[in-house]
């Protein structure tokens, strides 16, 4: 489970992270969305411990980010906005590579290593450089990556952002797998058609606050919209009315 308790994080004058506050709890997937510049990636950021609030609390499986970041790391699996991959490598050393930087054994490395690939049909690209690589391949092999050591939390931003249908696809089977599996899984999105498929829950930010956070079905009925992409946009842009 991630716990988020009032957190904040200003850029100078800019407030990008406003007093956000939400759980994403063990075996649903909650969606974190909210227009461009709400402060979802600088939330998302502060989650996996890469930049440390200017106030509040992260807490993973019960840890304090902020007095245990290596632990809440070993917990967490991240696909990042950036996927930096390292192009000379193939898929199978990137993965491998990350598997060390956790302490695994070559044994276990290897075993979840191939289960991952395995299971997001990489095995016609393991063993090629990852330079040159599609968007699929290049998130495909970042995914493996990040869950290499087996966590319970996966953090994903924009996870099929640039990919082809049948990647998405493969993509939301892989998570909704996850999900499965009792893990907690927490990722952004702009494409309410994934969330509405996808989202146990769902955590609205604007103006660096969170302005809703109920399930698919409770934000219908609350905006009074059939579909949730309106009431998205309702919830959005009565949130406008009120910044004006």
């Amino acid at each position: 489970m991630i716990e988020v308790s009032d957190l904040h994080k200003a850029f100078g004058a800019v407030k990008a992270v406003d007093g956000v506050s939400f759980r994403a709890r063990d075996g649903e997937i909650t969606g974190l969305l909210g227009p461009n510049g709400a402060g979802k990636t600088t939330a998302l950021r502060m989650l996996y411990t890469l930049m440390a609030p200017d106030r509040g609390q992260v807490r993973v499986d019960g840890i304090d980010a902020a007095l245990e970041p290596l632990a809440v790391r070993r917990r967490l699996g991240v696909l990042p906005d950036a996927r930096g991959l390292y192009k000379r490598l193939t898929a199978r050393e990137n993965i491998d590579y990350f598997a060390r930087l956790h302490g695994l054994p070559d044994e276990l490395i290897r075993r979840r290593g191939d289960a991952l690939i395995r299971a997001l049909d990489m095995g016609d690209i393991a063993d090629r450089r990852t330079e040159g690589f599609s968007q699929g391949q290049r998130v495909k092999t970042a995914i493996a990556r990040a869950l290499v050591h087996d966590p319970r939390n996966v953090i994903l931003d924009e996870p099929t952002n640039g990919l082809d249908v049948m990647a998405t696809r493969a993509l939301r089977r892989f998570m909704v797998q996850l999900k499965a599996e009792g893990r907690c899984v927490l990722f952004s999105s702009h494409i309410m058609q994934e969330v509405a498929a996808l989202c146990d829950r769902i955590v609205v930010i604007a103006h660096g606050r969170v302005v809703a956070d109920e399930t698919p079905d409770a934000l219908r009925a609350q905006t009074g919209q059939a579909n949730l992409e309106d009431a998205f946009v309702k919830i959005i842009g009565s949130e406008e009315g009120l910044a004006a």
